[in-house]
């Protein structure tokens, strides 16, 4: 039984880490939109907050690249999901290789 599961883990590893080399581009954040009079409503514009290397950042983005932030968030995101899927799959192929082949 451990033998296929390392064989499954092995294969999934690889579908990981496939997944993760059709990845673009990859930003950490959050995107809002505020307003200049936010009572109004008026005077709208964009901006991205995130963290990086323990320091708290905040930028302007341009109407004509919302589109394109949300979607290097989006793949942040999913990069990071992907990531700590291929450590638990480490950790338990870890594992399972040490019980089937002790030194």
């Amino acid at each position: 039984m451990s033998a296929q599961r390392i064989a499954r883990i092995e294969k999934e590893i690889e579908l990981v880490k496939a997944r993760i080399a059709q990845i673009g581009v990859v930003r950490p954040g959050s995107l809002t939109r505020q307003y200049k009079d936010p009572k109004q409503h008026k005077g709208a514009y964009y901006q991205v907050s995130y963290t990086h290397r323990m320091q708290s950042k905040t930028a302007y983005v341009r109407s004509s690249s919302v589109a394109e932030v949300r979607r290097q968030i989006s793949d942040y995101r999913k990069l990071k999901r992907l990531v700590e899927r291929w450590v638990a799959l480490g950790i338990e192929y870890s594992g399972l290789s040490m019980r089937c082949n002790p030194k």
